[in-house]
């Protein structure tokens, strides 16, 4: 796309998942241009559906704002 910023995310909101995939597991993924790409797991439990999106939703952008800071000057 030529972005120099983007997020990714994917996990389980629920309901169900599994043993290996339980509910409210998800996963982002932080990519920037000239650096390696981060990613992380959270763990939101299962509040439900409704609540999980909304908590990636709000941690993704957390990643795109923290990103997009000025860097401090060492």
């Amino acid at each position: 796309s030529g972005a120099g910023l983007a997020v990714s995310i994917t996990g389980i909101a629920g309901p169900g998942g599994s043993e290996f995939k339980p509910e409210g597991r998800v996963c982002f993924g932080l990519a920037i241009t000239g650096q390696a790409t981060a990613t992380e797991t959270v763990e939101f439990g299962a509040p439900g559906r409704d609540k999980v999106r909304a908590a990636a939703r709000d941690h993704a952008l957390a990643l795109l704002e923290a990103a997009l800071e000025p860097q401090a000057a060492p």
